[in-house]
């Protein structure tokens, strides 16, 4: 098994899951699309990429020459997702995502708590404040107003 491969699979089996998922979802018409019609759109265009993947990726790697020197950093990430899904409606959207972002500019890629936090700050008041007030999409508030 190459990793080409190994990958393909794996956002093959994602595809059709979402596929599968959204049938549950009014697909709609080309005038008036409904809420399943851009997931559906979505997964059948990776359905694509990743048979193409499959068939027709170069092959350059065996999964078991692969070193897994970065786990580190995966796991820190994947545990940064979880906190991210547990505190997002506990916490609000501003709180969370600076705390998220913090921890892995300055715990994870070591780039200082400074630039950390600026960086931090910046990009969850921006980002709330484009989404929340711009698009007007409702953000969770959290217990503390943030």
């Amino acid at each position: 098994m190459t990793t080409d491969r190994l990958a393909g699979t794996v956002l093959t089996a994602f595809a059709i899951l979402v596929l599968w998922e959204s049938r549950a979802l009014p697909f709609g018409s080309i005038r008036e699309p409904g809420a399943g019609a851009v997931p559906v759109l979505l997964a059948l265009i990776l359905l694509i990429c990743s048979l193409a993947v499959i068939v027709g990726g170069p092959n350059l790697y065996r999964l078991a020459a692969i070193e897994w020197t970065e786990w580190r950093h995966a796991v820190a990430i994947l545990g940064t997702c979880a906190f991210m899904a547990l505190a997002l409606e506990r916490l609000g959207y501003r709180l969370t995502i600076f705390v998220a972002l913090l921890a892995l500019l300055s715990l994870v890629e070591r780039k200082g708590w400074t630039a950390g936090t600026v960086f931090a700050v910046v990009f969850s008041l921006g980002s709330y404040y484009f989404f929340n007030t711009l698009l007007r999409v409702p953000m969770p508030q959290g217990p503390f107003g943030f």
